[in-house]
């Protein structure tokens, strides 16, 4: 039965992050939308972090829609990499699953800034992350609170800012991302 009720968590949130119908262009202007928007809240919030993108071999910016069902957590989103030095642009799509304590579903996003370009290379050849995750999250629009934070992984620094959500987990996962073919 827990299987059933993950399989159709997984189902549903896929659809929360899904990028929809339209065409290749459409879908690639609703990713540089969202990368936009994200880009302008993270400046305001750390006004430093648009020096350190600027500076940087290239950064990421991605949207995930993730659940947490008691001691199973999934997620699936989508984004852009950003090659500074090539100019580069590389859509992907990500999905996330893992294991702890916690219930509630939130949308937040993810900026990466790749400090090398090996470690840009890396991350869209490769794409595995992997660590632990624990936040309080209740909100709604600009009303409500969740605590976000950054990390450092090597040469990699992660941003997270919450959209919106109600959720209170603390999980070990792994995050696979991957070359999104039909907007490549």
């Amino acid at each position: 039965m827990l299987w059933l009720i993950c399989a159709l968590t997984f189902l549903s949130l896929t659809g929360c992050a899904s990028m929809g119908s339209g065409t290749v262009a459409e879908k690639r202007d609703v990713i540089l939308d969202m990368q936009q928007a994200a880009l302008t809240k993270l400046y305001k919030e750390k006004p430093d972090t648009r020096a350190q993108l600027r500076d940087a071999a290239g950064y990421a910016v991605f949207s995930n829609a993730n659940i947490n069902l008691i001691f199973v957590s999934a997620g699936t989103g989508y984004g852009v990499v950003n090659n500074n030095l090539t100019g580069v642009k590389t859509y992907m799509n990500m999905a996330e699953g893992g294991i702890g304590l916690g219930i509630g579903a939130k949308d937040y996003r993810i900026v990466m800034v790749f400090h090398s370009q090996d470690a840009l290379t890396y991350f869209i050849e490769n794409g595995w992350t992997a660590g632990g995750n624990a936040d309080a999250t209740a909100k709604a629009g600009n009303k409500g609170a969740s605590i976000d934070g950054e990390g450092y992984l090597g040469n990699i620094t992660v941003y997270t800012m919450t959209e919106s959500g109600l959720a209170l987990q603390a999980t070990v996962k792994g995050t696979k991302f991957w070359v999104d073919d039909q907007l490549n």
